[in-house]
């Protein structure tokens, strides 16, 4: 058994730390006495939320109930909870007194209020939350059971849902013997795939939807409440909106269709983002703003898909493409891109199942003593060429043009060029894939001499051009020829910046006309609109705040 008296591992230290004299004051200034005798349970899996509570004395157990063990025993000295009560999310576990156990407990509305006007206890509070979330994915305790076949393209779709939302989870075969154990518990369905979730609530072949439903990531929105502001989009651009605009006071809605992070989130490693010099990953800098952003108040639903932008009586109206809608004053559209399909019999086919369109742990798995082949030569395809590289027997990045120069940040390329492991093949395009169930080849072509390449490979990344994510939008947003959203200057004289043709309505980052697509440009503008967005909201209404 865990305990938080455990030391070694950096990551448990911060999970779980020393509390300071202050932090204590802030609770006993605001919490209020509760008594539980041994065996009483605090919170249980499936609820909506708990309250924050300090352990006076005696020991709260972290309960896995489908295992039926403890994760961790809190001990006296130590506060409850993890992220996912400010992210509102069901609970993943069970809590349960050890032994006569007295608290101090704080009710959520006024958490939120302490973490604002309260630093130092916001800071260790947030921080040691954060940390142990990265336990729980560590340990894959509590959170989903998800059983499948790890090729499957179903599976895979899920897998890239719940490591990219953060949401601990263990996978396993339907020929895992744990399987029987669990039949003996729920009614597993005969299917390709299932998931367990809480308390033993089984969804038979769902989709990334029915999970965060499952877990309370959707929100049980209302639909007369009027947000500031709309934030379409949980990329690099939306989060740093999302954060200036919460931190300003403003309520603030993020609609994610996919996953935290949007394409930056897929990068394996992003090493020119200014203050990681170490460089960190796509995934771990959206964890990161996510964070921010939800410490500050705003508001996440996840995974929705905006499927209609209607104006009427100064408000806004975005509908969802799995029903539902919401209203606000304002709307940031940061919705970006996406790497376009290569019009080739079979893409669609290997799709998941071979072929892949970001470059993660997930994906590496699949590369192990594997022939890769990377077709683009952008900053998205280098930075998964080095990634991959360290996983497979060989790797090979595929171009049409005469090299890297000019589409490639030269750090990456240098290091691409000097590295054995990789193959850089000008010249040459994709002519076919092949396989069965899964990609088993890929034949390649020379466009100079028209001699063809064949790879026996399980895994092939499209990383080419890019497709802006906006035929969803209303015709009265005007559109540059490539289907960008054309913004301030671009329309003309008196338009600020990042201003669309429909007042009110913003559009930053990749997804804008004439963007530079860079995740430091993508944050700059997120960061930048929102003293725009404000001024606007002052001149139409008696006050931008909530």
């Amino acid at each position: 058994m865990r305990t938080s008296n455990d030391t070694g591992n950096p990551l448990f230290q911060e999970a779980y730390p020393e509390i300071s004299p202050s932090f204590k004051r802030v609770v006993q200034e605001n919490g209020e006495g509760v008594q539980l005798k041994k065996g009483d349970v605090f919170f249980d899996v499936g609820q909506d939320s708990y309250p924050f509570a300090f352990i006076v004395r005696g020991c709260l157990e972290i309960v896995d109930r489908v295992n039926n063990k403890t994760v961790v025993s809190l001990q006296e000295g130590q506060f409850i909870g993890e992220i996912g009560m400010l992210m509102g999310q069901k609970t993943f576990m069970a809590g349960i007194a050890g032994e006569d156990l007295e608290l101090c407990v704080i009710p959520n509305s006024k958490l939120r209020e302490l973490l604002a006007q309260e630093p130092e206890f916001g800071e260790t509070l947030v921080s040691a939350y954060t940390a142990r979330r990265r336990l729980l994915m560590e340990w894959g305790d509590g959170g989903i059971v998800l059983i499948g076949d790890a090729s499957h393209r179903k599976v895979n779709k899920l897998l890239e849902f719940l490591e990219r939302s953060h949401i601990p989870f263990r996978r396993i075969d339907w020929v895992d013997s744990k399987v029987n154990e669990l039949r003996e518990k729920c009614d597993l369905p005969n299917a390709e795939v299932a998931a367990i979730v809480g308390d033993y609530n089984v969804l038979c072949e769902p989709t990334p939807y029915d999970i965060a439903k499952a877990l309370g990531l959707d929100l049980s929105l209302d639909e007369d409440q009027i947000f500031d502001v709309l934030i379409v989009g949980a990329g690099p651009a939306g989060l740093a909106a999302s954060i200036y605009a919460a931190s300003e006071g403003l309520s603030v809605l993020i609609i994610e269709d996919t996953a935290i992070g949007g394409q930056a989130g897929t990068s394996s490693r992003i090493e020119n983002f200014f203050g990681f010099p170490k460089g960190i990953s796509g995934a771990d800098l959206a964890y990161n703003g996510e964070i921010q952003a939800i410490k500050f108040g705003a508001r996440l639903t996840v995974p929705r898909r905006a499927e209609k932008l209607i104006s009427e009586n100064g408000h806004f109206e975005l509908n969802f493409r799995n029903g539902g809608a919401v209203l606000g004053k304002s709307v940031v559209l940061a919705n970006g891109i996406r790497y376009r399909r290569l019009p080739i019999a079979g893409i669609k086919q290997f799709e998941g199942q071979g072929i892949y369109y970001s470059a993660t742990k997930l994906e590496a798995r699949f590369c192990t003593n594997q022939e890769v082949v990377i077709i683009g030569g952008g900053n998205s395809a280098g930075q998964a060429a080095m990634f991959l590289s360290r996983f497979a027997k060989h790797t090979y990045i595929v171009v049409r043009g005469s090299g890297l120069s000019q589409t490639m940040s030269s750090y990456l390329s240098t290091r691409i060029l000097n590295d054995k492991s990789i193959t850089l093949l000008t010249h040459t395009e994709i002519a076919s894939v092949h396989g069965a169930e899964t990609l088993g080849k890929v034949i390649l072509r020379n466009n100079g001499n028209g001699e063809h390449m064949e790879i026996d490979t399980k895994a092939l990344f499209i990383m080419i051009g890019a497709v802006p994510n906006t035929e969803w939008l209303t015709a009265d947003l005007e559109l540059d020829k490539n289907g960008f959203i054309r913004t301030g200057g671009e329309l003309g004289p008196g338009k600020t910046p990042y201003q669309s043709s429909i007042n009110g309505v913003y559009a930053v980052g990749d997804i804008r006309s004439n963007s530079i697509k860079r995740v430091a440009s993508a944050v700059g503008e997120g960061s930048v609109v929102i003293s725009h967005l404000h001024r606007y909201l002052n001149s139409q209404f008696t006050s931008g705040k909530k």
